[in-house]
């Protein structure tokens, strides 16, 4: 197991370019399998989610050929499809949350699917039931086998329908939407994801040959075509990644520009960074954020504490309140940080609370931020990364802390951020993977 050693308190200064997007990738790299012809993907992250889906699609069969550090051509005419019913994939499926994205594409095209029992994070439940009975209403069957942890899925033919989603789930609009393009006619889903890796994915699938409208609206319609083609693809760069930079640079007093942000894509991202009074600018496609002594909270008009919490594209990302909290401890002011959708991610606010921040954990959603103002620093402590998310939280806090702080279980924040402490260091950060 590594770790990383960090000597905090360091001003950074320079140019950072943000890795491809890890959430688009997983549902990009499984829609290979609708077709048989090439499909060339290309700002790949180097991760450890995406290399091991890599891995698991080279395992099913599908041939990869890398063409560049970030490209690889991906070809789906030889797929083993009863391979994903072997003890070998649900044991190496099953460390990656990610494979789920396999079961779509593979009951449309082959007619049958399997799904491991998920892992990844350990943030809180994380059902399936979306993904399952959008399959159902598409027509396939389910049964679920205790023994090899695993949900078998089966279709002579999927079929097009009208469905409303009990949740706007990312992942599981975008394992239906593989599945529908292949379907006998046409699927309508209403409550649908709308995040722009899901406009991605429809706008990839397009270009393949299938017939999806309403592309960045919560309802799609996706006319049933009989075969997809090759395309070509870039993948978007990580709005997570983007963000993580401008509050390491708010918390660290740095200089930093992220260039080829992909600003257009952003949402909401920047205005939430900005109630925390973090001054950037936008230029073309690149973000500056000059050195800040202090960043003060914004409040709300009539005074009261403001209040973040993650919703729905195109709402804030939850995936960013981690970031958002950590920030917040060395701003001016207080902030209500509610994680809505899972129960558990908030659960590394100990680890801040011990390196000396004043945080109030309300309950599993809730966490109420007393920003420092910087008055007191944060102290370098031993920690442990729970998931991709805290983990970049922890490592931005030991970033500006003072003193050595070692955090271990790293493998976590691998399987989100690639090379982040080689890319840390040509910023000046005094950070060695151990």
């Amino acid at each position: 197991m590594s770790s990383f050693e960090v000597i905090g308190g360091k001003q950074l200064k320079g140019d950072i370019v943000p890795q491809g997007a890890k959430n688009e990738a997983l549902q990009i790299l499984s829609a290979v399998l609708l077709t048989a012809e090439p499909v060339t993907i290309s700002n790949i992250p180097d991760i450890l989610d995406v290399n091991l889906l890599i891995e698991l699609l080279g395992d099913i069969g599908v041939k990869v050929t890398r063409t560049g550090n970030d490209t690889c051509v991906f070809q789906s005419d030889s797929v083993d499809a009863d391979y994903l019913a072997s003890e070998a994939f649900r044991r190496k499926g099953g460390r990656l949350r990610g494979s789920v994205m396999l079961a779509g594409p593979m009951l449309a095209r082959f007619r049958r699917a399997y799904i491991p029992k998920p892992g990844g994070d350990k943030i809180g439940r994380r059902r399936l039931d979306t993904h399952i009975i959008g399959f159902e209403k598409l027509g396939a069957a389910y049964a679920y086998d205790e023994d090899a942890g695993c949900f078998k899925l089966s279709t002579h033919q999927l079929k097009g329908t009208f469905m409303l989603l009990d949740e706007p789930s990312v992942t599981g609009t975008a394992n239906i939407v593989m599945a529908a393009v292949l379907a006998e006619g046409t699927t309508t889903i209403y409550n649908a994801a709308c995040e722009p890796y899901l406009q991605q994915l429809c706008k990839m699938l397009n270009r393949m040959g299938a017939r999806i409208s309403g592309i960045g609206s919560n309802m799609l319609v996706i006319e049933g075509v009989a075969v997809l083609h090759g395309t070509e693809h870039r993948m978007l760069p990580d709005m997570i990644e983007i963000g993580s930079f401008i509050g390491m640079a708010a918390m660290t007093q740095s200089e930093i520009t992220i260039r080829n942000a992909g600003v257009e894509h952003l949402g909401v991202i920047p205005e939430k960074f900005a109630q925390l009074g973090i001054r950037f600018e936008i230029k073309g496609d690149d973000i500056y954020i000059p050195s800040q002594d202090v960043y003060e909270i914004q409040t709300f008009l009539d005074g009261g504490i403001l209040t973040i919490y993650d919703h729905p594209w195109p709402g804030f990302t939850p995936d960013l309140l981690s970031i958002v909290l950590v920030v917040a401890t060395q701003a001016r002011g207080s902030v209500l940080v509610h994680q809505k959708m899972f129960e558990s991610r908030l659960f590394f606010v100990d680890k801040l609370i011990d390196m000396g921040a004043q945080i109030i954990l309300c309950d599993p959603h809730r966490a109420t931020v007393i920003g420092l103002g910087r008055k007191h620093k944060l102290r370098g402590i031993t920690m442990s990364s729970p998931d991709i998310r805290a983990g970049q939280a922890l490592l931005i806090a030991a970033l500006s802390a003072e003193g050595k702080s070692v955090i271990q279980n790293i493998e976590q924040i691998d399987r989100g951020y690639q090379f982040i402490d080689e890319r840390l260091r040509r910023l000046g950060a005094d950070i060695k993977r151990v």
